[in-house]
């Protein structure tokens, strides 16, 4: 069953128990994480992010290859790493392995995208549970994936090892907007629907965004990826500052 292909067993589900002992499960594990690292020294968490980014290529690199294993290589959409939380693998790269502008630029995603994206993922997994058991490769996997872009994006913000600032969106926007323009060159050409930006999504909050804008969807869903999750958490860390100095 770890293995299977979709739809040889029972699907999961969103909101189902299989869905709440793996969001559990993955709340647990970020916590523990923190308490064991919060109070690592920068050039310790960098090391942390090189491992890290190493460790979530392997997780990818498996995926791909269960996929294509499966007979999934005509549909680029399960495996290609082109969707907003796939971001978090270069961007980790960038953050452990290069230096300057590049490196801020992965400290930035991952501060700020990875976060967000990860909370978004574990709260709807709609890539997963819909198709797979829980306790599946691929639904575990996705939420030890986002689980580490949650963990990694809040020990940058509470051990300050990146001050984020508003001029920030810049390395934010630069990133996701590269990815998304790749990916829409690639989905005129394959017919795909890489970080969803070509097609509608049904069943997920992508389709109330596909209703409202109609023809303009697309240039809607590159513009909210490549800015509100930056802005959320700016937003978060201003009322956090405010509440403090309040006491």
């Amino acid at each position: 069953m770890f293995f299977s292909k979709a739809g040889v067993y029972e699907a999961a589900g969103l909101y189902s128990i299989g869905h709440f002992v793996l969001f559990i499960i993955t709340i647990i594990g970020v916590i523990i994480a923190l308490n064991l690292t919060k109070t690592k020294k920068h050039e310790e968490i960098r090391k942390i992010i090189q491992i890290i980014a190493i460790f979530l290529w392997v997780l990818e690199i498996i995926k791909i290859l269960f996929n294509i294993a499966i007979g999934n290589e005509k549909n680029p959409n399960t495996f290609i790493p082109l969707y907003y939380c796939s971001i978090i693998l270069y961007a980790a790269m960038f953050s452990g392995f290069s230096e300057g502008w590049l490196r801020h630029t992965g400290d930035v995603f991952i501060a700020t995208g990875g976060i967000v994206g990860g909370i978004a993922f574990i709260c709807c997994p709609t890539t997963s549970l819909p198709m797979y058991p829980a306790f599946h490769y691929i639904s575990i996997q996705s939420f030890v994936f986002h689980g580490i872009m949650i963990y990694l994006g809040i020990l940058l913000n509470v051990t300050e090892y990146i001050e984020l600032e508003k001029n920030d969106i810049k390395y934010y926007f630069s990133l996701v907007g590269i990815i998304c323009i790749i990916s829409l060159l690639y989905n005129n050409v394959a017919d795909s629907n890489l970080m969803f930006v070509s097609k509608n999504y049904p069943g997920t909050p992508i389709e109330i965004i596909y209703n409202i804008t109609g023809k303009t969807f697309t240039a809607w869903m590159i513009a909210i990826q490549c800015t509100a999750p930056f802005y959320i958490i700016m937003g978060i860390k201003e009322l956090i500052n405010i509440k403090n100095v309040k006491k």
